[in-house]
C-alpha cells in the first residue's frame, strides 16, 4: 500500500502505473482525441506490458501528431518509414499500419455518428458499467459489450481491435469500472 491508499494490485508501486491508475483508468472519457489515443495505445500494447506503453506514451504523441486522426489518416509511405525508424514507439509494421487505417475508420465514425464518443459509449448504454470485482481473477478479459464493440469496429475496417483490446480500452476510458473492492478509486471513480 503506497501512501496509505489501497489500490488495484496491477498498479504496483511504479509511479507511472500508480498515476495512471489513480487519475485515468476507469474515469469516464468523452473527448474524441483522447478516446482515439487510448484505443491506439491499447492496440500497440498487444503482447507487451502496459508499463512499456506508458513509458513511451509522450513519444507516441509526438510521433503520431498528438493523435490527430485527420493527419494520421493522410499518412503515406514516408510517414510509415519515419515511424518504423523511431525507437521511441513500438515499431511493429502491422500496428503502425493499423493506426493509419484506424484513423480513417475513426473519422468515418465521427462523420456518421457525430462523434466517436457518442458511438462507443452506446455499447454500454451511455453510462459506465461498475463491477467492483473482489480480486483481479474476477475481472473478465472480454464481455458481450467488448465483443459487440470489437465486431462493430472490425466491420468498419479497424484492425488490432479484438475483444480483449476493446475491453482494455473500455476499462481505460471508464466505460467499465473494474476497480476492485477496497480500492480507494471505487468510491471516487468519477470524481
Amino acid at each position: 500500500m503506497l501512501d496509505g491508499k489501497q489500490r488495484c494490485a496491477w498498479a504496483g508501486t511504479d509511479p507511472l502505473m500508480v498515476a495512471y491508475h489513480d487519475r485515468e483508468w476507469g474515469v469516464p472519457c468523452h473527448n474524441d482525441r483522447a478516446l482515439f489515443e487510448r484505443l491506439m495505445l491499447e492496440s500497440f500494447q498487444a503482447g507487451l506490458s502496459w508499463s512499456t506503453i506508458l513509458r513511451k506514451r509522450e513519444h507516441f504523441r509526438r510521433a503520431f501528431d498528438d493523435w490527430d486522426a485527420a493527419r494520421i489518416a493522410a499518412y503515406g509511405d514516408g510517414d510509415v518509414a519515419r515511424l518504423m525508424a523511431d525507437p521511441g514507439i513500438v515499431r511493429n509494421r502491422l500496428k503502425v499500419a493499423a493506426a493509419v487505417r484506424n484513423a480513417r475508420g475513426f473519422l468515418e465514425v465521427q462523420r456518421e455518428a457525430g462523434s466517436f464518443d457518442r458511438h462507443v459509449w452506446n455499447f454500454v448504454g451511455g453510462a459506465p458499467i461498475v463491477r467492483a470485482p473482489a480480486d483481479l481473477a474476477s475481472v473478465p478479459v472480454r464481455t458481450a459489450e467488448s465483443d459487440a464493440l470489437s465486431n462493430d469496429l472490425k466491420r468498419r475496417g479497424f484492425t488490432f481491435v479484438g475483444s480483449t483490446i476493446c475491453y482494455a480500452f473500455m476499462q481505460s476510458v471508464g466505460m467499465v469500472d473494474d476497480h476492485k473492492v477496497g480500492c480507494f478509486r471505487v468510491a471516487n471513480a468519477f470524481g
